[in-house]
């Protein structure tokens, strides 16, 4: 981004990924943060954070478009997941209801992209997620906790592949393997309750790989890590979580680091090129 935008707009989903996203977004020379927040989803104390914020439903495009139009907001940031059950859940209005009667293929990312377009359309330019926030992207190497032993590292390589593969096919973007077995491969349930279901069929020695999609679209979808994984991880006996390099936002990170001691579960950051 050549310039700091003086207004940025927010699509505030879960969990503490719009907190940290305004927090930076204002450190970078941010001045005004309109966030759509969506009841069911949005932590309601990021409205001390945000300049407005006004509650919408899932599927109300035509009231978050006029809120943004009304505010001046010109880029927006998607932040924080919405939970896939919303996106099964909608009270559409009108606007999208004719989304939905173009998209074929109804996953969140055909969804997203398709807000994008009408987004775009208004005149209002969807960012990256990692907007303001490249420096808490995972790096390559060990990261936190113990470090992986070889056999873990070579499942490591193996949770990569078969992650790339099944993200490369809409399934899932996180699979839990041991000693070279896939125990769980994440779909609808997302990421901590695959960590939780392969988990319990690795005694203590299963391994979760989490990875971006190939070419992935960085305006949303990005993976993101934080303590509520761990604490999944520990919850189930999971050994060791492993990033991708480059292209997982890691979120929390003092939370992380320390859960990560006490659990005794490794943080590994592997590969980095992000489409293999």
């Amino acid at each position: 981004m050549d310039t700091v935008p003086e207004t940025i707009g927010m699509l505030a989903g879960n969990g503490a990924y719009p907190r940290i996203f305004a927090d930076n977004a204002r450190a970078a020379g941010v001045r005004r943060l309109v966030a759509a927040a969506f009841v069911g989803e949005t932590d309601a104390g990021l409205q001390d954070q945000v300049d407005v914020l006004e509650w919408l439903r899932v599927g109300q495009l035509s009231r978050l478009i006029r809120l943004f139009r009304k505010e001046g907001v010109e880029r927006a940031v998607m932040v924080g997941q919405i939970a896939p059950r919303n996106l099964f859940d909608l009270r559409p209005d009108l606007r999208t209801m004719k989304l939905l009667y173009r998209v074929r293929e109804r996953n969140a990312e055909s969804l997203f992209a398709a807000i994008a377009a009408e987004l775009s359309e208004e005149g209002i330019e969807l960012l990256a997620a990692t907007t303001f926030l490249e420096h808490l992207l995972a790096a390559e190497g060990p990261l936190f906790g113990p470090r992986l032993t070889e056999r873990q590292l070579a499942d490591a390589a193996y949770g990569f592949r078969i992650a790339k593969e099944t993200s490369r096919l809409d399934i899932g973007q996180t699979v839990v393997v041991r000693n070279g077995t896939v125990l769980a491969v994440e779909a609808f349930e997302g990421t901590n309750e695959a960590i939780r279901r392969g988990g319990t069929w690795g005694k203590g020695q299963a391994i979760a790989v989490k990875v971006s999609k190939p070419r992935q679209d960085l305006r949303f979808d990005v993976p993101v890590v934080g303590p509520g994984t761990v604490e999944a991880a520990a919850e189930c006996g999971v050994a060791a979580l492993v990033v991708e390099a480059g292209r997982t936002l890691l979120l929390e990170g003092e939370s992380v680091d320390r859960l990560c001691r006490e659990k005794g579960i490794g943080m590994h950051g592997w590969g980095g090129s992000g489409d293999e």
